[in-house]
């Protein structure tokens, strides 16, 4: 193996913080509680960070250490407490920063496809085979490699965090390791999202399970199957064509038209549907996140930290989504972004609440588990990290030159982000079955060719 792991260093609170057990929302313990990689590679530095072999490690173990102060519940563990349930242990633990070597170059990764077959040993490994609580909420990996570059792979508890806390927590710590103030202080009551008396007045289909392919029981024989991931790009100019094939048809003014991610959802869920060969009668669902922080009343405030995405599904059989124009999909997605008002959000929260066990909602395939939601085949997961700032991560040594998700191999997810060309460009990071992946790029590229 090309990557050798050289030290592995817990690192905790630079001071000793309050310990206590936090309370969970419910947002907290389902979906993904498992977690969530990003990697960052960087060139070479400048000399001043190569005098010494240490200072770039001991840089981010210096200033891991103070930024776990204000952020320090993650630097607790969790702890099952009966019903599907979870609390954070707050009690300075501490995370793991991992320092490794490569004998490849920076040059040896291409276009940094995850496919590489060195990528997943950037990434921290996650011993779930361990109970919840030997394990750690934060783990980072720096990598060195021979041409003197190097990556930076954070892997975060989405249980911990969404992907709006979880960036805030990388930023906060990129702006300490520079020397600078905390610019905007985590608020870790969790009280806010807590559930009331609250009798959810609405039908709640996203928590029910998604479809199965007709004529099977269960999802087991498609978990089952073979992956592959792709990094598929798509032009500004390739966009703006799709965004004016979803609108045609519009014709009252007061519509506001179809955006970037309803417009790549649409498509996406229309191409994996065709790829897939599904029978025309097939029930399909397309998973979405939507953040709740704004949608509330009154918004949460500015700096809250922990989970507040709620997942939506939207419904529709295939033979309509291949049939129909691609405005009827984004029609669709957007009638389930919409619902998400304080009064959803808050049903949502007491149907989970009077739920007797919390397991059926949660995403347990990296621990082995076969139950919970799964969005592979027939179904397909969604998620924007279009307005996310993921890009320009400073730790003094400049930014990045490669931002991507880490390792995901769950058939049906996919995420759509910027591209850092900064040119209106965007990628897609899609997780595909491998007998689905050739006619999915097929159809996808094909329908914005020209």
């Amino acid at each position: 193996m090309a990557v050798k792991l050289k030290s592995s260093y817990v690192v905790k609170p630079a001071e000793p913080t309050r310990a206590h057990r936090l309370p969970l929302s419910v947002w907290d313990q389902v979906g993904t509680i498992t977690h969530v990689p990003t990697i960052y590679f960087y060139q070479k530095p400048s000399q001043q960070w190569l005098t010494n072999s240490d200072t770039i490690i001991n840089t981010l173990k210096e200033s891991l250490s103070r930024v776990l102060v204000p952020f320090y519940p993650l630097a607790g563990r969790l702890y099952w407490i009966g019903r599907g349930r979870l609390e954070l242990e707050c009690n300075d633990a501490g995370v793991v920063l991992i320092e490794a070597e490569s004998s490849s170059k920076l040059s040896d990764f291409d276009d940094f496809s995850p496919t590489h077959p060195e990528y997943q040993y950037l990434i921290p490994n996650v011993d779930y085979s361990l109970p919840i609580h030997k394990l750690p909420l934060v783990l980072v990996q720096l990598t060195k490699f021979k041409c003197g570059g190097f990556s930076i792979s954070p892997t975060i508890s989405h249980a911990a965090a969404d992907g709006p806390s979880a960036l805030h927590f990388i930023s906060e710590w990129a702006r300490n390791a520079r020397g600078e103030p905390l610019n905007t202080v985590p608020i870790h009551d969790r009280k806010i999202l807590r559930a009331g008396d609250y009798s959810p007045p609405f039908d709640h289909k996203e928590f029910e399970n998604p479809p199965l392919i007709i004529g099977q029981l269960d999802s087991r024989e498609e978990r089952k199957k073979k992956t592959t991931v792709a990094m598929l790009k798509i032009s500004k100019t390739q966009v703006e064509k799709l965004k004016s094939a979803a609108n045609e048809g519009i014709t009252d003014i007061t519509t506001r038209p179809y955006s970037q991610y309803e417009t790549m959802a649409g498509y996406t869920w229309k191409c994996a549907s065709r790829a897939r060969d599904h029978e025309p009668n097939q029930a399909t669902g397309l998973g979405m996140s939507v953040d709740s922080r704004w949608r509330m009343n009154p918004p949460l405030p500015r700096g809250f930290f922990g989970n507040a995405t709620l997942d939506v599904v939207a419904m529709s059989r295939s033979g309509e989504l291949l049939e129909k124009p691609l405005g009827f999909a984004c029609k669709k997605i957007r009638e389930s972004i919409e619902k998400v008002t304080d009064d959803y959000v808050k049903s949502a929260m007491g149907y989970l609440k009077n739920q007797e066990d919390l397991t059926k909602f949660q995403d347990l395939h990296e621990l082995g588990g076969t139950e919970g939601p799964f969005y592979g085949n027939p179904n397909l997961g969604v998620i924007s990290w279009l307005t996310l700032p993921f890009y320009g991560l400073d730790f003094g040594w400049g930014k990045e030159i490669y931002m991507g998700p880490g390792t995901h191999d769950f058939d049906g997810d996919s995420l759509l982000l910027q591209s850092p060309d900064g040119d209106g460009s965007l990628i897609l990071a899609i997780c595909l079955q491998v007998g689905h992946m050739d006619a999915f790029k097929k159809y996808f590229y094909e329908g914005i060719a020209g």
